[in-house]
Parts: structure tokens; C-alpha cells; sequence
């Protein structure tokens, strides 16, 4: 059976992602009629589409982008990608804090939140669930008060969900925040074939990386 699993261990370079371009589009629907025109989007979140072929500087690089692309049998298999522009629970150049991002509220018998980043301009905000965060870099607080990881809580790496411990789950009313870094994950949206390993190096064509929406 071919194995389609999504790759937690692995993460596209990040010294190609770095030059790489990028980000989030939503899908709309738009429909003129005469003077007026309706917006509507069938998305409930937008979907991140990338082009790797400028962070690559080097035949080397672009080797290592071969080596992943047969590693994750082409479009078959995710991978995590630093998004540059959007990594931490607040700003990019910001240290995690474990009062960043609301995660949910306790009320003595939920044991687990799901990670969450809320982006907030005037008071209109938008919920991005956070399903990738990075190893060793999530920090809790109840009420304020930071918590331990294997102590007081554990958080799962592949779908970005906190779990507090026995005896150490929040009690009604107390605010439960986080502070992380994260990866988007990704697969390949293109086929290697089309990039050539000869002449300039600013010669290769794109090389898209989509969203996984449910890695």
C-alpha cells in the first residue's frame, strides 16, 4: 500500500523558505449586477498557496527540493513549511508569550483545548486554528499563571491540541492562553520534471506548495 501519511518530522528548508513567496487567498465568489455586485465565499478559512523557486539560490538547494519531492512521493505526502511572514502566536519578530492567543475557558471537566491565533483589526476578528505548532515551543497560562509542559499539561504536535494533566484541569471561569511558535502544512503542487538543472540557476520555473487543509 502506498503510504500518503503526512510527514510530522519533516520540514522544508528553511533557508529556501526564507526567500520564498507566498501566503493566504480566499475563494470569492463575485457577481456584478449592473451598478451593484454580491461577495460570498464558500470558505470558511483561506487556503496558503507558496513559490519556492526564489528562496533557491543554489544547484545544491534546489537538489535538497529534489530530495524532498521523492521523499514525499510528489503531491502524496504533507510536510511542515516556516511560513516567514506568520510562525508565532503574536508578531513575527515577537517572542511567544503564554498570554498570546485565548484558547478557551475552563469549566472543571474539559481537559483539552485546541491551539488557536486570532487576528484582530478594530475589533473584527478572524480564528485560525492551529494545527502545527512546534515542538518545545508552546507555553500555557491559566489565568495568567504559566504552567509546566509534562506536568501541569502535553500538547500534540500533529493537531496543535492541549491536554492538561490530571488534577490541573482549569476550573469554571479561569482564561486558558498559549504562546507559540507553528509550521503550515504543505504538500508539493507541481511536478519536478518541469525543473531543469541547467543554465542559470534563476532559470527553474516555479515550484508551488499547497495548504493541506486536514493533514
Amino acid at each position: 500500500m502506498v503510504d500518503t501519511s503526512f510527514m510530522e518530522d519533516v520540514l522544508f528548508p528553511v533557508h529556501i523558505s526564507w526567500g520564498s513567496v507566498g501566503g493566504p487567498d480566499w475563494l470569492a465568489e463575485i457577481v456584478e449586477t449592473g451598478a451593484d455586485e454580491e461577495r460570498n465565499t464558500p470558505w470558511s478559512a483561506p487556503l496558503r498557496t507558496y513559490d519556492a523557486r526564489y528562496g533557491v539560490r543554489t544547484h545544491d538547494e534546489l537538489y535538497e527540493i529534489l530530495s524532498l519531492y521523492h521523499v514525499a512521493m510528489g503531491r502524496l505526502r504533507g510536510f511542515r513549511l516556516k511560513d516567514w511572514t506568520d510562525y508565532r502566536s503574536a508578531a513575527p519578530l515577537s517572542a511567544p508569550t503564554p498570554t498570546d492567543q485565548a484558547i478557551g475557558t475552563g469549566d472543571g471537566a474539559t481537559d483539552a483545548f485546541q491551539l488557536v491565533k486570532t487576528y484582530d483589526v478594530t475589533g473584527h476578528t478572524f480564528v485560525r486554528t492551529i494545527v502545527k505548532p512546534v515542538a518545545g515551543s508552546v507555553r500555557v497560562a491559566v489565568d495568567g499563571a504559566e504552567k509546566t509542559l509534562a506536568t501541569h499539561f502535553t500538547v500534540d504536535t500533529s493537531t496543535g491540541v492541549v491536554t492538561f494533566t490530571g488534577g490541573n484541569i482549569p476550573t469554571a471561569g479561569q482564561a486558558v492562553t498559549a504562546g507559540f511558535a507553528f509550521d503550515v502544512p504543505v504538500r508539493f503542487d507541481c511536478k519536478m520534471d518541469q525543473v531543469a538543472v541547467r543554465g542559470p540557476i534563476g532559470d527553474i520555473p516555479s515550484i508551488f506548495l499547497k495548504e493541506v487543509r486536514k493533514p
